[in-house]
């Protein structure tokens, strides 16, 4: 089979690490690619939203299957504009439709697809520009902290958790007024604070059934002990110690089933990917966000550990066959350390020269920000690479990882030495 994977990060170079392996792959094209799918597969000069430049190069090159990665060209409509065009409606893509898609493209959808379907989360309520005042008087009705979400695609970025009402409001009004987010804050999610502990649960969907793959815990902030500014994710560990049987089993009851057969009811043929953001609230699991794709760095910790042919996997999916995979999981611990430029989630430099990939051993190298320009690998993001470790336990991977990550150097090259570390300060307990 000839695959074209769709994307330039860290999860597109664990996709294609993953499909390389099995014998099904013929061929294998990431577009646009990077340093690290540059020598595994054949990067394609083509932005992921081209659809008509990628749809022209899957014919021209024979593509029997498009796996998505990122949210963009999902909620933009990738898979709509495949099944719409003649030439290429006989390609499968694996991702959902537009509509499929507004689970992560809208929160305001998001949310009033949950409390129409029974799924635990976070009262709420939405606000736009025009009803700025009402915002900010149902925030003085609220307990603190609060959290406001603009309700389009702001890179992982669009959410502030406010700890007085005065920096709410504050908040509210750069978001609406100011167009902090541009037109991701068009609207505004304003929502009760869950206390508790994050995790990301992911299932893979045909349209009829779905299978639950590896759950993860990542790592937002910039800084130590979650501090400092939100980013796309520092880190991340699978297993997730706290997320035992009978916890998954209540998410599956409460959140995964009633998804499923909410979106069969709104009439969505969903196939692909979906992560559920959740908190695990005194052993309640409540759903603070979807996404309608899989997560990055979690990505790197989740298809490492999964046993079977991934290609084969998503040809099942293509096939609505799912019924028929028995999915296999390592019970190996992945632990994965993202090493990202300095300055980054605000401004950074780029094509800083990186050393010290030959010295990372047996652990996996994804790329995510990374470019090679004159035969030398450079950074070209603000996440460059994420270093994977598998180990029996979460001291032996992170072990891995830890120790690979100070091996690879570039000049103001960061990254947390605590990812990890409150997992195992929960198993001692």
């Amino acid at each position: 089979m000839n695959i074209l994977i769709v994307g330039s990060g860290g999860r597109e170079h664990t996709f294609a690490w993953k499909i390389k392996q099995s014998p099904l792959c013929k061929k294998l094209f990431v577009a646009p690619g990077n340093g690290g799918t540059e020598g595994i597969a054949t990067n394609v000069p083509l932005q992921v939203t081209e659809f008509e430049k990628l749809g022209k190069f899957s014919v021209e090159n024979q593509i029997d299957l498009v796996l998505v990665g990122p949210e963009v060209p999902l909620v933009e409509g990738i898979v709509d504009y495949f099944k719409s065009t003649d030439s290429l409606k006989q390609i499968p893509v694996i991702g959902p439709s537009k509509d499929g898609a507004m689970l992560e493209g809208s929160k305001d959808f998001s949310k009033n697809f949950m409390v129409k379907y029974g799924i635990p989360t976070a009262a709420s309520k939405t606000f736009t520009a025009n009803e700025l005042k009402l915002g900010l008087e149902y925030i003085e009705t609220q307990s603190l902290p609060i959290v406001l979400k603009a309700d389009g695609l702001a890179a992982g970025k669009g959410v502030i958790i406010a700890q007085s009402k005065d920096e709410a409001k504050t908040a509210l009004r750069e978001m609406l007024e100011d167009k902090k987010f541009g037109e991701a804050s068009a609207k505004v999610v304003i929502e009760q604070y869950l206390d508790g502990i994050e995790l990301s649960v992911f299932t893979i969907s045909d349209g009829s059934t779905y299978k639950i793959l590896p759950e993860a815990k990542d790592y937002k902030r910039i800084g130590e002990k979650d501090t400092g500014l939100n980013t796309g994710g520092m880190g991340a560990v699978s297993p997730v110690p706290f997320a035992d049987k009978a916890f998954m089993d209540k998410v599956e009851k409460k959140v995964i089933i009633p998804t499923i057969n909410g979106l069969k009811a709104e009439g969505i043929d969903y196939v692909g990917f979906i992560f559920f953001g959740l908190m695990n609230v005194k052993g309640e699991p409540y759903v603070i966000e979807y996404n309608a794709r899989m997560g990055d760095p979690e990505t790197e910790v989740v298809i490492p550990r999964i046993k079977n042919d991934f290609l084969e996997v998503l040809v099942k999916v293509a096939d609505k066959k799912l019924d028929e995979v028995n999915l296999e999981v390592s019970d190996q611990t992945a632990t994965t350390v993202m090493l990202v430029a300095g300055g980054y989630p605000e401004d950074y430099e780029k094509g800083k020269v990186i050393s010290g990939l030959e010295n990372v051993g047996e652990v996996l190298a994804f790329h995510a920000g990374t470019a090679l320009k004159d035969n030398k690998l450079i950074t070209n993001g603000g996440r460059v690479i994420a270093l994977t470790g598998l180990g029996q336990d979460i001291q032996g991977a992170l072990l891995k990882s830890n120790k690979a990550a100070e091996n690879v150097i570039w000049e103001k090259r960061y990254y947390r030495r605590d990812i990890g570390l409150d997992l195992l300060a929960l198993i001692e307990k």
